[in-house]
């Protein structure tokens, strides 16, 4: 019996071609730009950042397909830099030779630290491979720096209810088998937009029953009700949403019970932590400015001393911050001034409060009337905004 017979019944149903893709029509629709951009033979270096089941994975082997290109999967979980070093010698060797481009497609990228990322940034700018790295972390906080601003970042959604339903009817077909109703309603709920969790069920659950598999069959399929947490799924963002409304809202003892979920789910702790420093400036803002010391300490103690005693801290910086006074004054300062800034463009800056390093510029009159602490300007803004008031 071939090795080909024990693979997972979603690995045999992966997509080929887009017209099998369910989901992400933003990027691979008619007009979608990642479409395009294979179509025009214009492919860069992308990060697809989105949940688990989303089709990370699957995108970036149609593009491999679609583009002839060589084919790398990479798993950060398990691969180090001497792997890196192989790989990037053979995809130089392969393009020297045949001409033929090398995806590498690294899995859990927010895994690779520094170092390992740093690595493939020479072989990213000249064009020895095409990266695509997949996350479920914001690459804002986990891609670093240099590789990010090379890479086009793409955002995938969780599978809408109808792009579940298409996938689930299609994988019954490959089982012979049928569903009723409220079993498959159920199932699309409980997935949470993630396909393969929605087929490896069915894919249990097609040994449960020779005929119509029912809500009996889903249930035993999923066995346990963690499943229904998937720390990087959409459970994971409702959670976080409620801990912080909770957090928000000065209800210490919801905002006690998301956080005990999330630690009991396995959530990482620095993710939590990072979401409450945020909330230190977001939410407390100007009412009690220590509170970012606090939630900056609190990130820091995770980092330190990691789980499970870093859970303390995070008890102790939830229950700081709920009690905290709120004022969001700061934060919606900023944006409204970040909306003038968008609508307006590049105002000029008034000549009183322009640098004046040499004698030109003095002429001209940059920081002409400007005396530090003691000036006489009414305002500091750009002559169209003169009298805007933003806090």
């Amino acid at each position: 019996m071939s090795l080909m017979n024990f693979s997972p019944l979603a690995d045999k149903l992966r997509p080929k071609d887009f017209s099998d893709f369910f989901g992400q029509e933003h990027l691979v629709g008619k007009n979608g730009i990642l479409r395009k951009l294979i179509e025009a033979d214009e492919l860069p270096s992308l990060i697809f950042w989105g949940p688990p089941g989303s089709g990370k994975t699957t995108l970036a082997r149609i593009i491999a397909g679609k583009t002839q290109s060589e084919f790398i999967h990479f798993s950060a979980v398990s691969s180090g830099i001497d792997d890196v070093k192989k790989v990037i010698n053979q995809a130089r060797e392969r393009k020297k030779l045949y001409n033929k481009k090398t995806i590498l497609f690294i899995d859990e990228i927010h895994r690779f630290n520094k170092l390992q990322q740093d690595a493939f940034l020479p072989y990213v700018e000249d064009g020895t491979i095409i990266l695509i790295g997949a996350t479920t972390e914001n690459p804002s906080f986990e891609v670093i720096g240099p590789l990010l601003s090379r890479c086009r970042v793409f955002v995938l959604n969780p599978l809408s209810a109808e792009d579940m339903s298409k996938i689930i009817v299609r994988t019954l077909k490959e089982l012979n088998l049928k569903i009723d109703n409220q079993a498959k309603k159920f199932l699309i709920e409980s997935a949470n937009g993630d396909a393969r969790t929605a087929i490896n069920v069915l894919e249990i659950a097609s040994k449960l029953t020779k005929k119509t598999i029912g809500l009996k069959e889903i249930e035993e399929s999923l066995q346990k009700k963690t499943l229904l947490y998937d720390k990087n799924g959409e459970e994971h963002y409702n959670t976080i949403s409620a801990f912080i409304k909770s957090l928000r809202a000065s209800d210490v003892d919801a905002a006690l019970y998301y956080l005990a979920r999330m630690i009991e789910a396995g959530e990482d702790p620095l993710f939590i932590a990072r979401r409450m420093v945020v909330f230190a400036s977001e939410d407390i803002g100007m009412a009690q400015p220590t509170a970012l010391v606090v939630a900056n300490e609190v990130f820091r103690a995770c980092e330190t001393i990691g789980y499970p005693e870093c859970q303390e801290n995070l008890a102790h910086g939830a229950v700081y911050l709920a009690l905290a006074k709120k004022d969001r004054r700061a934060v919606e300062a900023y944006f409204r001034a970040l909306k003038d800034v968008r609508k307006l463009g590049n105002l000029p800056i008034p000549l009183e409060i322009r640098n004046a390093p040499t004698k030109l510029m003095k002429d001209l009159g940059y920081g002409r009337n400007y005396e530090p602490y003691h000036h006489k300007i009414k305002s500091f803004l750009p002559d169209k905004l003169k009298g805007k008031k933003y806090f």
